[in-house]
Parts: C-alpha cells; sequence; structure tokens
C-alpha cells in the first residue's frame, strides 16, 4: 500500500478525529496535523484519564492505520521493547549444522528469520502505515529514553549483526507520560509536545452526548458539574474522562433523572475508586447533593 495520506488542514484533521469519535481542541488537531504533514512524533503530556492514549487510538481510526502500541512499566528494556533473538531457534540452527562449524552457521543465525519483534521493530519494520503509541513513557528511565532517539530522529533502529533498518513507511508516532516525573530535553527536542488537561465543561458535554447521546441535556450538565466538584478534592485518583462517558452510561440504565445523594451514593463507585476517596467523596460532595425534593 502507498504511504497513507496526510490530511490537508487542521479544520480536515479535527473532523476525522471526530468521525471517530475523538472531540478534539484547536491545539490537539493542529498538532496531530503537523505530526503527519512533519513526519515528527507527538508527546502528549497530563493527567492521567484525560484522553491521551485515546488520542493515538482515534489517529489509528481516522487514518486507517494499525495501532501498534508499547506499554511502558519500570524494568523495561531493549529485549521487550525492540528486539531480541530467538535462542532456541538459534541452537537448533547450530545443533543441525552438525560438523559444518561454526563458521558456516554464523551468518545463517543472525538473520531476519531468527529476530523476534517487538513493538517498537514491529513499527519501523511494518510494510504498512502504522500509529505507534509509547504509552506512559515516564515510567521507563533515561536510559531507555537514549534508546529511543535513534527510532525518534531517523525512524530507524541499528542491529548490530544486522546493521540498520528504516522504516518503509513513516509511522505516526505517539509518547504520552502522566508527568510523574521530567523527562530528558533530548528526546523531548525531537516531538511535538501536547498538554492535555481536563476539558472545559461544554467541552466535556459535548463528549458525554456523543458516548451518551440519549442522556437528556439537563442531567448531562448536572453529571459534568458533580464530577467537577469530585475533581476539584484532593483526590488520590480524581475521575478520567471515560469514568464520567461511563457513569453517564449508567445512569441511563438506572433510569435516573436527576442526581441526588441517592442516585450519587448508589453510583459514585462508577468514577471513585479508592476507599478513601469514597468516604472524602460522600462527604463532601453527597451531602451537597441533597435528597430528591431538595434536588434544583
Amino acid at each position: 500500500m502507498a504511504e497513507a495520506q496526510a490530511p490537508a488542514s487542521v479544520a480536515a484533521t479535527k473532523e476525522a478525529l471526530a468521525a471517530a469519535s475523538y472531540l478534539a481542541d484547536e491545539s490537539a488537531a493542529l498538532v496531530s496535523f503537523l505530526a503527519q504533514r512533519l513526519g515528527k512524533p507527538i508527546l502528549v503530556e497530563g493527567p492521567a484519564g484525560v484522553g491521551k492514549t485515546e488520542l493515538a487510538k482515534a489517529l489509528s481510526r481516522a487514518s486507517g492505520r494499525e495501532l501498534i502500541r508499547l506499554q511502558c512499566y519500570e524494568g523495561l528494556d531493549e529485549a521487550k521493547a525492540l528486539y531480541e533473538w530467538n535462542y532456541r531457534k538459534q541452537l537448533l540452527r547450530i545443533q543441525a549444522g552438525g560438523e559444518s562449524g561454526w563458521e558456516d552457521v554464523h551468518g545463517d543465525i543472525f538473520s531476519e528469520e531468527f529476530l523476534l519483534e517487538r513493538p517498537l521493530m514491529q513499527a519501523i519494520a511494518s510494510a504498512e502505515p502504522v500509529v505507534l503509541l509509547i504509552d506512559e513513557i515516564d515510567k521507563t528511565d533515561q536510559e531507555f529514553e537514549a534508546m529511543l532517539l535513534e527510532l525518534l530522529s531517523d525512524f530507524q533502529i541499528t542491529i548490530p549483526e544486522l546493521g540498520q533498518i528504516s522504516a518503509s513507511s513513516m509511522p505516526i508516532v505517539v509518547l504520552t507520560s502522566n508527568n510523574s516525573r521530567e523527562l530528558t530535553e533530548a528526546l523531548k527536542r525531537r516531538c511535538l509536545y501536547l498538554w492535555l488537561d481536563y476539558p472545559e465543561m461544554e467541552r466535556e458535554m459535548e463528549i458525554v452526548h456523543l458516548h451518551a447521546p440519549d442522556l437528556p441535556e439537563a442531567l448531562t450538565r448536572r453529571l459534568v458539574e458533580v464530577v467537577r466538584m469530585v475533581r476539584a478534592l484532593d483526590l488520590k485518583k480524581p475521575p478520567s474522562i471515560a469514568e464520567t462517558i461511563d457513569w453517564a452510561r449508567t445512569l441511563l440504565l438506572m433510569g435516573a433523572e436527576d442526581i441526588d445523594r441517592e442516585t450519587f451514593e448508589q453510583s459514585m463507585s462508577i468514577i471513585v475508586k479508592h476507599r478513601t476517596d469514597i468516604d472524602l467523596v460522600a462527604e463532601r460532595v453527597g451531602m451537597k447533593l441533597g435528597a430528591p425534593t431538595q434536588a434544583g
């Protein structure tokens, strides 16, 4: 397949993302457009649950590209992220070589046939254009970031035994970070930067309406108001946008017409998921909602 066609404008990018069920603001649409036109990775930072990972998924849907995801964690190394050699298969090949000797099999066992591709390598080696999501890069260390620099700069990987492998099609690369540590300047220089925060009230209402269109306008507004009250508290984990959507769908299934104290206490576990947070939210928010006859 030929290289996937980049969108013609920021407006076209925004429309394509909306068609893929992602309501991008102007900054997100601009960076998504530039990433495809300039061929540069995107670094998306912000609190957990604001739609960073979902942006990569939406770019995949909007562009028709496969999504390849590398989920980062502490201790992630090259063998799990990039590639490793299939040692069992190499050993079998050496044994099958019999008396022919090491020199005869050395070239064979260090060939692509014996290579196990991990997500970064898969994205570079893919014949089809892909979206590469490097999720929660801040959970790794600076050594891992350094290993990424060649890929992010030139979309290529160097394997000592094989040499340089360059991308046959230009991937869209999205790195996400929950901002739990400062990333290196070298990594940031190679990326377009996007900060995502919780949306403004009207935008979050639009997002809820997109995913729960049957929820009445007044109840949607009430729901978002309550979620914003909850987020304003000092919680271990504030409600994400995805949890706001889940709560909207829950209220529909409950047949709720308003969010009074009883409805809130029955369903608050959809958006509040730490025991200490539940007590705090029940005290600070639940008490403000009142009984059904007091609502409004």
